[in-house]
């Protein structure tokens, strides 16, 4: 639907039926005095030959149509374009803590993650920013948001793995502050983790909070597989396994109008990211079409000038 960035200045129109109603009042008054006098050359000399009064109504009714037009350009209407979409602001957020380093998914988790990634990135319009964020015991930004998606994609494939632990509440927040970074777009999230939130100075639900207040949607992926993956031994020579916390993780996308994701292997996480691409939607853009009113304005306005002063005027 169309709308106005200034329709206040709409309000200016209900100057145009008062102005009608005052012309149109002025020539009955005009015709009511030359009524009182007898002489007929009188009259038709107040009153006019006709051919001069279509003129001079057709004149006036040009001027309100100039008011008009200008009213309406001062009010900055706007329409959503059926071909032109908005952007949106993505932002990856992943996980590259020690159990990103697992061989269930090859050659590691994090070289798949980035793999599958890669996927989304390239799918992205001309119009939409891209952004990296990647947490394990803190968090950090590994490529600011930009509309340069190739860049994007250089960055994403040197990241590299950490030994740290998992900060899933740091890593979420600086990704939402990312996203926020270039204002009036559409805000999504896109949060992979394989682990649980085990490290960081914001919480999760801290992390949900400040998304929610910012209308950002986050969807999460959860990352491991079918069967349980050993990391590593303690010092008494017990197996560490890979943990999930997919309930957070739920929420996280449940809380912020996302959705949630398991990968189980290679080929799930590829589709994913192509299902994620496809549930990110785009509004259609609000473009100011004011210019055709002031452009309208001015051809009436020379249209005007032509009539009443131009060549032999057209209309006598």
């Amino acid at each position: 639907m169309p709308g106005f960035s200034d329709a206040w200045v709409l309000t200016f129109l209900l100057l145009i039926p008062i102005m009608y109603f005052i012309y149109r009042r002025v020539l009955a008054k005009k015709k009511q005095d030359a009524m009182k006098f007898s002489s007929l050359s009188f009259i038709k000399s107040a009153l006019g030959d006709k051919k001069k009064s279509r003129r001079n109504d057709m004149l006036f009714y040009l001027s309100l149509l100039v008011l008009v037009f200008m009213i309406i350009g001062f009010a900055n209407p706007h329409i959503p374009l059926k071909q032109t979409k908005e952007g949106v602001n993505v932002v990856l957020v992943m996980d590259v803590s020690g159990s990103m380093q697992a061989t269930d998914y090859k050659p590691t988790r994090l070289e798949a993650a980035k793999k599958s990634a890669e996927i989304l990135l390239k799918s992205l319009k001309e119009k939409d920013h891209a952004g990296i964020v990647v947490f394990e015991s803190g968090a950090t930004t590994a490529a600011y948001l930009s509309p340069y998606k190739e860049n994007v994609i250089k960055k994403l494939r040197s990241i590299a793995p950490k030994e740290g632990k998992t900060a899933i509440g740091d890593g979420l927040s600086l990704g939402i502050d990312m996203a926020t970074s270039i204002p009036n777009k559409k805000k999504v999230v896109i949060l992979l983790s394989d682990g649980v939130n085990n490290a960081g100075v914001i919480s999760p639900a801290e992390a949900v909070e400040f998304a929610k207040s910012n209308k950002i949607q986050v969807y999460t992926i959860g990352m491991g597989s079918e069967e349980k993956v050993v990391l590593g031994y303690d010092w008494f020579g017990r197996p560490q396994y890979a943990e999930l916390d997919e309930e957070t993780l739920k929420a996280i996308a449940e809380q912020t109008g996302g959705k949630y994701f398991k990968s189980v292997n290679d080929k799930t996480l590829d589709e994913i990211y192509k299902s994620i691409s496809k549930e990110i939607k785009r509004e259609k853009e609000e473009t100011s079409i004011k210019d055709w009113f002031f452009a309208a304005a001015m051809i009436t306005f020379m249209i005007y000038l032509y009539l009443r002063y131009g060549w032999k005027r057209i209309i006598q």
